[in-house]
């Protein structure tokens, strides 16, 4: 069962590109009139080839219409974006025959981090991304754009309640790593092998008290600096590419 969400746009030529090779669906491609040089050629091809609507527009209506500054003359219109279930994530495990890899975002708030964190979950080969409905960021264009297209090829949920969640993946035998400033485990300290979902806090407050308290493990991310905390998307890339340390040894 997939749940849908708003209908949105992807702009800039990488990323049109990127969702023309996923074969994902989509509306119609918009073209500024007059850019018809470099990737934009590759884009109308690649698009007529797909039998895509390309439509033609005067600089001032793209201007209008884009969401981003950097939109390189190109804006493709796609359906809404469509979440999937948590055993869709875990069908996704079971097909590659790995330990279910799963992470749980507890309120990131911001876009780009939510676009940073789905880009290195798919070059680790996270299965999928689990998100709450309320109070964060969903899938949009930015996000999309900051990923650089990996929103495309990563299975995102998003759920009700992220406690509840977490039950119903503990019964299925997977255990849950929680980020957290006060504990005593380093995380490169913590055996972190078979199935697992790493939780991470939302920007400035960290995991919510009661996701911590349902969490198997805490682990924390040493710092040395006057800054004691660091970018949500950069604390969650240095957890998942240790989990990958540790399954490879």
């Amino acid at each position: 069962m997939n749940h849908k969400d708003y209908s949105d746009q992807i702009e800039g030529r990488n990323a049109v590109l990127e969702l023309l090779e996923s074969g994902k669906d989509i509306n119609k491609i918009l073209i500024e009139k007059g850019e018809k040089h470099g990737s934009i050629n590759k884009i109308i091809a690649k698009a007529k080839e797909k039998k895509i609507i390309i439509v033609e527009k005067e600089k001032k209506q793209m201007q209008e219409m884009a969401q981003s500054e950097s939109y390189q003359g190109v804006i493709a219109l796609v359906p809404p974006f469509e979440y999937c279930d948590i055993d869709d994530i875990l069908k996704e495990a079971d097909n590659k025959k790995e330990d279910p890899f799963l992470l749980i975002l507890d309120g990131i708030e911001d876009p780009h981090n939510l676009g940073a964190i789905i880009r290195t979950a798919e070059t680790a080969g996270v299965h999928g991304v689990i998100i709450p409905k309320r109070r964060a960021a969903s899938v949009n264009s930015t996000v999309n754009k900051v990923s650089a297209g990996a929103v495309q090829h990563m299975k995102i949920a998003r759920v009700n309640n992220i406690n509840e969640t977490i039950s119903k993946l503990k019964e299925k035998g997977i255990w849950i790593y929680g980020t957290d400033m006060n504990t005593d485990t380093y995380y490169y300290n913590q055996d972190m092998k078979g199935p697992i979902a790493i939780v991470i806090g939302g920007e400035g407050f960290g995991i919510s008290r009661l996701v911590k308290e349902n969490c198997d493990f805490l682990v924390k991310i040493p710092m040395k600096g006057k800054i004691t905390s660091l970018n949500a998307a950069v604390s969650a890339g240095i957890i998942i590419y240790d989990v990958v340390r540790q399954k490879e040894n």
